[in-house]
């Protein structure tokens, strides 16, 4: 290179903005029963026995409980799963997103 050519340099910022989180919860109803809710909070949720009892509880003391928090399109499809997976064993337990 020559005194004459001059090289430019590009520097390229990259913003990466992380994603907005999403908390699942289950409600309380009076039809579906403790077994099952820990059966969902297992299968859908991924906790242990002990975790998903706990949680449980709460749902049934409190009116509802948080079972996680994923991103937008995790938390919607968890949504769907539970409601699904309730009526196919006739029980009508729902599930809530709300942003966290």
């Amino acid at each position: 290179m020559d005194k004459t050519e001059k090289s430019i340099v590009e520097k390229t910022r990259i913003d990466v903005k992380i994603p907005k989180r999403y908390i699942v919860y289950l409600l309380n109803d009076d039809f579906t029963t403790m077994d099952f809710v820990i059966k969902v909070l297992t299968l859908y949720f991924g906790h242990n026995p002990r975790s998903a009892f706990d949680i449980m509880m709460k749902i049934h003391k409190e009116g509802r409980a948080p079972c996680g928090a994923y991103p937008f399109e995790i938390a919607e499809t968890k949504v769907a799963q539970v409601h699904a997976y309730a009526k196919s064993n006739s029980f009508p337990l729902r599930a809530i997103l709300e942003e966290e």
